[in-house]
This record gives C-alpha cells, sequence and structure tokens, in this order.
C-alpha cells in the first residue's frame, strides 16, 4: 500500500493563483505517483473573491481536493491548524498559495523526509520584499532567537515538511495564540533545511497586511519567551538605579557645595517616568492576561461553514466546531 502525502495549502483571495498552484502541483506529483498517493487540503479563510468557486471546480474533477471554507476569516494560522486536523498524510506539507513557496521543492523535501528527517524546512537564503521588510523581519528573528527558550530556526516561513508523528504531537497542542513556526520546533523532531530563493508572487495582493504580521511575532514572543515579563524588572532596576544617583548625586551636593537645588523638578521627572515604566507593565501584564482570559473561554478555533470531497468521519458537518 503506498503511503500518503498530504498538501495543505491556506486561501485567502488566490482566485488568480489557485489553478496555477494546482497545475503545477499535478505536475510535480504525477513524477512520482507511482510512489506515493496525495491529498491536497485547501483551507478556504473567509475570502472575499471567487476562490471558493474555483476550489468547487476543480474538487468535481479530482476527488484528491479536500476543501474547507470557514465561516469567515479566522487567520493564517487557524487555517493551516484545520488543515492539520484534518490531514491523513504520512508526511504533511504545508505551503502558500501565491507560489512564492516554490511546488518543485516538493520532490526534495520528500526526499529529505526518506532520508529520515521528520522535519523539513524550507529556509530563504533570497527573498524579493521591499528593504523596510527585509530588515524588520531579519531584526526580528534576531530579537526572537535571542529571547525565546525554544530555538527557532531564521528565515523559515509555514512551508515545510513534518512526519505524522510530528503531525500527532502538534494536534495535542490547543492554544489559541498559534505559531507554529515555534510550535513546530517545540516538539524537538529531528530537522533539515532546504534552501531557496523566493520569488514574487503570481498574482494578488498579500493576504498578510502590518497589522497580521505584527499579531504573528507578538504571538511568537509571547507563546515562547517569558522575556516580555522580565523586561518589567529590568526596567524596575534602571529606574531605580538611576533614581537613586539622582538622589545621592542631590544630597551630595546640596551637602557638600551647598546647592540649593529645587526639588519638584526632579520629583516630576521621576514621577514622569514611574508613569511611562506603569504603562509599558501594564501593557505586558494585560497581554498575557488576556491570553489566559482567551484560553479559558474554550472558543472554538475555527467555524467550518462547507466541505468538499470529505466524508463524516475525516471531518465536522458544516458549521460544527473545532
Amino acid at each position: 500500500m503506498k503511503q500518503i502525502i498530504s498538501i495543505i495549502v491556506p486561501i485567502y483571495n488566490e482566485e488568480g493563483n489557485i489553478l496555477i498552484l494546482y497545475n503545477e502541483l499535478l505536475s510535480i506529483t504525477d513524477l512520482i505517483s507511482n510512489k506515493y498517493d496525495f491529498e491536497f487540503i485547501f483551507v478556504n479563510d473567509g475570502s472575499r473573491d471567487a476562490s471558493w468557486a474555483l476550489l468547487n471546480e476543480i474538487a468535481s474533477k479530482d476527488v484528491r481536493i479536500k476543501a474547507l471554507k470557514f465561516s469567515r476569516n479566522f487567520g493564517h494560522q487557524m487555517a493551516l491548524t484545520a488543515g492539520y486536523d484534518i490531514a491523513e498524510g504520512d508526511a504533511i506539507i504545508t505551503m502558500d498559495a501565491d507560489m512564492q513557496d516554490p511546488p518543485k521543492l516538493i520532490l526534495e523535501m520528500i526526499q529529505k523526509w526518506e532520508e529520515g528527517s521528520k522535519i523539513v524546512y524550507a529556509r530563504r537564503i533570497d527573498r524579493k520584499d521591499t528593504f523596510m521588510k527585509k530588515l524588520t523581519a531579519n531584526l526580528y528573528y534576531k530579537f526572537l532567537d535571542l529571547i525565546s527558550d525554544v530555538k527557532i530556526p531564521r528565515n523559515v516561513g509555514d512551508f515545510r515538511l513534518i512526519d505524522q508523528k510530528v503531525l500527532k504531537s502538534l494536534n495535542r497542542c490547543r492554544e489559541k495564540a498559534r505559531y507554529f513556526r515555534g510550535m513546530v520546533a517545540w516538539t524537538g523532531f529531528p530537522h533539515t533545511f532546504i534552501d531557496f530563493a523566493r520569488p514574487n508572487r503570481t498574482a494578488g495582493a498579500t493576504g498578510y497586511t502590518w497589522k497580521k504580521m505584527f499579531r504573528l511575532a507578538f504571538d511568537g514572543m509571547t507563546s515562547f519567551s517569558m522575556f516580555p515579563l522580565k523586561v518589567a524588572a529590568y526596567v524596575g532596576l534602571f529606574v531605580i538605579a538611576t533614581g537613586s544617583a539622582m538622589f545621592l548625586y542631590i544630597s551630595f551636593d546640596a551637602l557638600i557645595n551647598q546647592t540649593n537645588y529645587p526639588l519638584f523638578k526632579w520629583l516630576v521627572t521621576v514621577i514622569y517616568i514611574f508613569m511611562g515604566v506603569q504603562f509599558i507593565l501594564l501593557w505586558f501584564i494585560g497581554e498575557y492576561i488576556g491570553r489566559i482570559h482567551d484560553q479559558q473561554k474554550e472558543r472554538p478555533l475555527y467555524i467550518i461553514a462547507d466541505k468538499l470531497n470529505l466524508e463524516r468521519e475525516n471531518v465536522l458537518d458544516p458549521l460544527d466546531v473545532r
């Protein structure tokens, strides 16, 4: 019996890329179809264009196409979660639909998996992004590597292959703030890399706005590091040290040199600094408390509105939740 390879693709307003990607996947997977069976899982994350209609069209012709439709936009990481939840493969590949994750790398990923790697990352050695996006990405990954309790590989996105053992471990993690780049690394299974230069999108515009990227980056920091809470201690110690130094200097100058300092100037400065520190600390503490509150509500991670080529035992019925 052939082993199964699952390919998961989140979809958000990708009507210009779906057919291009599908045809490219067919041409690649046909090369090893004598050795593996494939399932193609598309998760429509609240698209407002014709993406779902196109998925209906190709799913009616190819039973290997399995598709889920969210009731609204739940986000890229939740779309990956839904794909992982229904994947039946011995190896699972996740990739974006914009062709910036070259399908031709799938063959190399499978080869690395065959050689024993449980996780195969596609690592970007070059990316055709704006200077600002490259700069912020590099700074973020360096900072995350510095503060994270888990060593998360740099310059990797969500284009990767994981073994079924890794999948089972991930599916046991049901936290709301999901950051798969860290979660996959957290499992600790043997991994390797495939380097590639990331091309431009073939069509459409990216669904990752600066707001969404910031949210994802913050999820990465707060999910895999306690550093934000430690910042409070560092800032507090700095303020106490500088405040004490100011007080000693004023006291020494007033007693020895008979200098008359208006005390209210120093008090206003110190109070102002402490107000800023309090706001920063409240922000971090609020983030953690908010995540605890969100987790305790036990709301579903996503809601399925429709499905294609999926039987009852594979996935919950439409309008059920996960």
